[in-house]
């Protein structure tokens, strides 16, 4: 799996991706993470990303000349999509994560400012929202793809059954409580000593209550 990034903050990316289960993937060429610099398109000596908007408004909006050179230089697969991320956008989901999973290449612009010049809905395949608020930018949101994706992708997790098991898989289930040692935790409160057990029928070693317990006590959306 590839993935691209359109971004004016292309270092923003480093922390996040050299660490943990991202890295690991990196390094074990399952995926590659691609960063492109909006910038690095642009043709004047103040590298401009943005203008002011025909018609007025209130701040800046990103110009199309910029993206549209920085995405021509990049070479799509036939099993690709571009994704533009904007509030209108469709709800981003655990099953449109799993419908990633299934792409070769996935191409993310990330937006700044008031947004991207409208034309750009040209050379886009979708809209992506990841919630009902606004951010300073896209760039989150692409973390937030790249890290759901990647761990649904063959050999990224140790356990491969590991994703299966985790919240809105197949359905709106959040997970069930879980707990490991100590068995008992003790902390003060008010003056007094709180002791906090785990569930007896955790220790009980049958597998078949144990389940019964855990989809009982599974949270729903």
């Amino acid at each position: 799996m590839k993935f691209d990034i359109l971004t004016i903050f292309p270092n923003i990316f480093d922390s996040y991706f050299n660490e943990s289960i991202i890295k690991r993937a990196q390094k074990e060429k399952i995926i590659k993470i691609k960063i492109h610099n909006i910038r690095d398109n642009t043709t004047d000596s103040h590298r401009t990303v943005d203008d002011t908007p025909y018609g007025g408004g209130p701040g800046m909006l990103m110009k199309i000349e910029p993206i549209y050179k920085t995405l021509k230089k990049i070479k799509l697969s036939k099993n690709s999509k571009i994704i533009l991320f904007t509030p209108t956008g469709e709800k981003y989901n655990q099953k449109l994560a799993k419908e990633f999973s299934k792409l070769d290449q996935i191409v993310m612009i990330n937006g700044h400012y008031e947004g991207i010049d409208s034309r750009i809905d040209e050379f886009i395949d979708k809209k992506i929202s990841i919630g009902d608020y606004v951010l300073t930018n896209g760039n989150i949101p692409a973390m937030i793809l790249v890290d759901s994706i990647t761990r649904l992708l063959p050999g990224v997790l140790g356990n491969e059954e590991s994703f299966k098991q985790d919240s809105f898989y197949d359905n709106n289930d959040t997970e069930y409580p879980q707990y490991t040692k100590p068995e008992i935790f003790k902390f003060k409160k008010n003056g007094k000593t709180i002791e906090l057990k785990i569930p007896e029928i955790l220790k009980s070693g049958n597998h078949k209550l144990i389940k019964d317990w855990q989809e009982k006590n599974k949270t729903k959306k």
